[in-house]
Order: C-alpha cells, then sequence, then structure tokens
C-alpha cells in the first residue's frame, strides 16, 4: 500500500482541504500537543530557540495599554506584560520572598513571567527544575541563560504551576472559574470586565486549541502552534495573533481589536494573518549570544560536578551501611521434612517464624600499635609467697584480747593468719585423743627400723601459766 500524503496549506489561506490522516491525527490539536513540550537531558542549557525568545520579547515588550486590570493601579488600563506580573504577584500561592524580589528587581519579574508563559501554555512541563543542587530523580535540571540574567537560580516547573493555578480573580477564590471559551464570552457579555484572569484565560485557550482552531484560524493552525518552534512564522505576527486573543476574550469580540491587522479587521472573529520567513529571516531569530553559551556550559559543569558528589555520597553511605553489623531474617523452608514427628499435646504454627542472625561488621580491625613501656626505675619485689613473721604467745594474747568481742559467738569471728596458725596444731589433738595410746618405739620403728629413739629429745608436751598483770602492760612490756 502506497504511503498517505496530505497536502500542505498555507495558514493564511482560509480555505481547508479533506486530510487523508486517520480521524485521530486529524485534529491538529493531536500534533500540536505532542510537539509542545520540551525535551531535553538534564543538565542541558535550553536554548533561544526552544523558549522562542524573541516571541516572548515581543509579547512582553509591547506597550500598548488596553487590558483591565482586576488589581489596584494608578490606570484601569494597562500593558499585558504588566497585567501578567500583577496576577503572578497577588497569587495565593505566590510567596513572600518571590513578591519581594520581583519588587526589589522588575526585571526579574520579567523573567519569572516569561517562564510561567511557557509553563501555561505547556511549553514548559513539570519535570523541568531551574536550580542545579537538585536532588529528585523525578525532575531534570536546565538552565535557561536567556531568561536567568538577573536571578541564576528560578522555581521549579511544579511551584510555577501552583502559582499560576492559584492566580485567580478575586471574585473566583471561592466560585469555580470558567472552563470553556463559551463561558468566559459569556462573562463578558453579561458585563464581566475581565470575565476571568489572563492566567486562566490561557490555561483554557491552551486546552480548546483544537476546536479554536476554525474559529480563529484556516484550520491547520492553533494556539499551541503560536509557541513551537519549526512553524517558520514571524515571531511578531505570532505575538501579535496571541495578543489578539486574549483581548478578543478579555475585552471585546465585537468591538475593533488594536492588534487587528487588514485581514483581521476585513473578517470578524479571525486572527491576524501570519506571514512566513525566508531562510535568511528565520536565522536571524532566537539568536544565541556567545555570554549565554558560555554561561550555560559553565552550568552544566557545575550540575555534573553536583551529580557525581551526590553519587559519591550515596554509594559511601551504602558500603558503610552494609559494612555495619546488622541482623539478617532467615526464614527456613515450608516444605522441609521433620526428623521427629510433632507432640499432640503442644499447637505448631503453619509458619515457622524468621530467625535473626547477627553479622558482625566487615571492617577490618584498626591496628593497634604498642606503646612503649616505661621503665622501671626501682627493683621489682621479690617473686614468691609472702612471709608472715610469726608473734610470739604473749604478742597473740595481747592481739586476741583487744580485737575479740566478747559477745559474739566465736563462730562468727574472723580469723587472721595468726589464729589460724595457732589453731591448726589445735584440730590434731581430738584425733590423737580418740585413739589408743603406743609407745611411739614401736609404730616408728615398725614402719622405720632406722631410727634410734634413744637420741631424740622428748617434746614438752604442756604450757606455762601466763601472768595476767603481763597482759596490762601490751605485748612490747616484757
Amino acid at each position: 500500500m502506497a504511503p498517505r500524503t496530505n497536502s500542505t496549506v498555507s495558514p493564511i489561506s482560509q480555505s481547508s482541504t479533506a486530510s487523508t490522516h486517520p480521524p485521530y491525527l486529524n485534529s491538529v490539536g493531536y500534533l500540536s500537543r505532542k510537539a509542545l513540550p520540551i525535551k531535553r537531558n538534564d543538565a542541558e542549557p535550553l536554548t533561544r530557540d526552544d523558549v522562542q525568545f524573541d516571541l516572548l520579547s515581543y509579547i512582553f515588550s509591547d506597550t500598548r495599554a488596553v487590558f483591565t486590570t482586576p488589581y489596584p493601579s494608578k490606570s484601569p488600563k494597562i500593558p499585558f506584560g504588566e497585567l501578567y506580573v500583577s496576577a503572578l504577584y497577588n497569587s495565593t500561592k505566590c510567596s513572600k520572598v518571590l513578591k519581594d524580589k520581583m519588587l526589589e528587581t522588575p526585571a526579574f519579574g520579567v523573567e519569572l513571567a516569561k517562564i510561567s508563559l511557557l509553563t501555561n501554555v505547556g511549553r514548559i512541563n513539570t519535570t523541568m527544575a531551574f536550580f542545579p543542587e537538585m536532588k529528585t530523580a523525578l525532575r531534570t535540571y536546565h538552565p535557561v541563560p536567556s531568561l536567568q540574567k538577573t536571578d541564576g537560580n528560578a522555581q521549579d516547573a511544579p511551584r510555577i504551576k501552583n502559582c499560576l493555578k492559584a492566580a485567580l480573580l478575586p471574585s473566583e477564590l471561592k466560585a469555580v472559574p470558567p472552563s470553556t471559551p463559551e463561558e468566559i464570552l459569556g462573562k463578558r457579555r453579561a458585563g464581566h470586565c475581565p470575565p476571568t484572569s489572563v492566567v486562566n484565560l490561557i490555561f483554557v485557550l491552551a486546552n480548546h486549541a483544537a476546536p479554536l482552531a476554525s474559529t480563529h484560524f484556516d484550520g491547520n493552525l492553533n494556539f499551541l502552534d503560536l509557541f513551537i518552534p519549526g512553524k517558520k512564522f514571524s515571531s511578531a505576527d505570532r505575538g501579535r495573533a496571541f495578543l489578539w486573543l486574549l483581548y478578543y476574550y478579555l475585552e471585546s469580540s465585537d468591538g475593533p481589536n488594536p492588534f487587528n491587522d487588514t485581514y483581521a479587521q476585513n473578517h470578524p472573529g479571525k486572527a491576524p494573518v501570519l506571514r512566513r520567513l525566508t531562510e535568511s529571516e528565520l536565522r536571524r531569530e532566537n539568536v544565541d549570544i556567545p555570554q549565554e553559551i558560555e554561561w550555560g556550559r559553565m552550568m552544566s559543569n557545575q550540575r555534573n560536578a553536583f551529580l557525581q558528589r551526590l553519587v559519591s555520597s550515596i554509594e559511601y553511605e551504602k558500603k558503610a551501611k552494609a559494612a555495619a553489623p546488622h541482623f539478617i531474617s532467615v526464614t527456613p523452608e515450608s516444605n522441609q521434612r521433620r526428623s521427629r514427628p510433632q507432640r499432640q499435646g503442644y499447637d505448631v504454627a503453619k509458619d515457622d517464624g524468621a530467625f535473626l542472625y547477627y553479622v558482625p561488621s566487615q571492617e577490618s580491625p584498626a591496628t593497634v600499635v604498642p606503646r612503649p613501656q616505661p621503665k622501671v626505675l626501682h627493683n621489682p619485689p621479690p617473686v614468691g609467697p609472702l612471709r608472715i613473721e610469726e608473734r610470739t604467745m604473749l604478742q597473740h594474747a595481747w592481739h586476741i584480747a583487744s580485737t575479740t568481742d566478747p559477745l559474739l559467738d566465736s563462730d562468727e569471728e574472723d580469723l587472721d593468719e595468726h589464729t589460724r596458725q595457732d589453731y591448726s596444731p589445735r584440730q590434731a589433738l581430738p584425733l590423737l585423743s580418740s585413739t589408743t595410746p603406743q609407745h611411739p618405739r614401736s609404730i616408728t620403728h615398725a614402719t622405720n627400723p632406722s631410727i634410734n629413739f634413744a637420741k631424740l629429745t622428748p617434746v614438752r608436751t604442756h604450757c606455762e601459766p601466763i601472768n595476767p598483770n603481763l597482759l596490762k602492760q601490751g605485748p612490747n612490756g616484757l
């Protein structure tokens, strides 16, 4: 089957031909919405051609004060740029820091309004951010050199869109704002001026770009095509058509439009004609200057360096966490047979609980450097059991009399070493008294015939009585 072709029709022509594309492609809004969002990799700068810088400059530099302001102002009619900036400033989602920055630096407010307008029509989607230190993986960073000259960091797209959705008229804060072009025109004919906020009007025009293509254009061009590069239409003509549409819905749809050209004046309800550019004229539009190219490259390098540091820190944290001591859970296999039958007197759970095993730290222990031992300046004490000097009988008696409590039982008294030495020989006396007395000669001679008992010295078997007067003098009074 031969490929289907579609004849190219000039947007300025008011005649239309039947399209041979499938039904879902016949809508000009489908192709426009597919090509509308800017698609760039992370850290890739947005050029002047991406944002259509000349188109934005024409729109915000127009000085014709023809739009009614819904907010207190010195003049009831203001230009579009001032109207759009005031709508952002009066949004309930605009932070105080952002408001102070807009008042302090009016050029910053204009740059923010240009980025917000691209978000308003859907050219910048909510996956973009404009500061390099962004950590979330849900968005991509993009420097915009042509729109970040007063402040390097701007709000990310989700915050900008939240600010836009809250930019409503005071009468719309507690009511539902109009959501179709017909509702806006109905409120305007009912005497409401403006019938809605400029931000809400742009949302409505972007959402109804396909049905309005044949209403205000020739059917092959729609509202979203004004912001898409590659259409080869003059930036000034596209800017004038944009302002014409806003005046048509906000101010008057029946009276004269200050943005009319000859064609729009002779054809009520039709936008001004868009002129196609030649190749030489097209090359002179949206040209990046060297300073912006260099700044975009510098911010891209800054972003890449930040990502490298972020990845390194995450990997280091993972390694440190894996090396730290922790517990691991091991669940025994449910189909493993038990070697012993279960007792019937206990309830056995169907699923065995997991076991926790302690995993020690995987880091190698730190090397312990032995410290030098200090030199001993004195002679070490002699090695061996300590010998306690024995007391004399008088010294021991004096010690017992001065340290023993007569009211306590003798079994509860603590014995010192001298008492033990005195008490040990006495333990053998009951044993000797219970045996039959025998002459030492018969016992010892039977066991050791070589002993001569005639030469043995007789042993003293009793002690002399102690004089009580000596106890009063102390152990050293002898």
